[in-house]
């Protein structure tokens, strides 16, 4: 793996959650885990998403926004029951629904960055996101 990106740090405007280290799954696209994920596998399902095929589980998923409403919000807690929840939602912009769902099912999310993280990491990359310190940092690149 090379070595990280000097200065690849990301402040967030608000986060929730304990800290997370994990492989980073990077999209321009904005998630749903209603209508995007299948829920029993926790795969990337819906056909011409940008993360089509790809699995969130154990995963850092950074996506400039969240899309969906009151059921999407459950569905963070069901997909954290199956054990096939990422580790942490980076948003760039998400919604009250999907930070109470985050928040009742004890998986990590942040919101709003200082820089778009898509221009420093990478899919494949290791990311560390810190709620406390309000941090992304790049741990590996792939």
């Amino acid at each position: 793996m090379k070595k990280p990106a000097k200065f690849a740090t990301i402040r967030v405007r608000r986060a929730f959650g304990p800290v997370v280290e994990g492989e980073a799954l990077v999209s321009d696209e904005g998630f749903s885990p209603r209508y995007d994920l299948d829920r029993w596998t926790g795969q990337i399902s819906r056909p011409g998403h940008a993360l089509e095929g790809h699995n969130l589980r154990d995963k850092i998923l950074i996506t400039p926004s969240a899309k969906g409403g009151i059921a999407a919000g459950w569905a963070f807690y069901d997909i954290k029951h199956k054990g096939i929840a990422p580790k942490a939602f980076v948003f760039g912009v998400t919604n009250p629904v999907m930070v109470q769902g985050a928040v009742f099912a004890g998986i990590t999310i942040t919101e709003g960055w200082s820089r778009r993280p898509h221009d420093i990491i990478k899919t494949g990359d290791v990311v560390r996101v810190d709620p406390k310190r309000k941090t992304i940092e790049v741990v590996k690149s792939r």
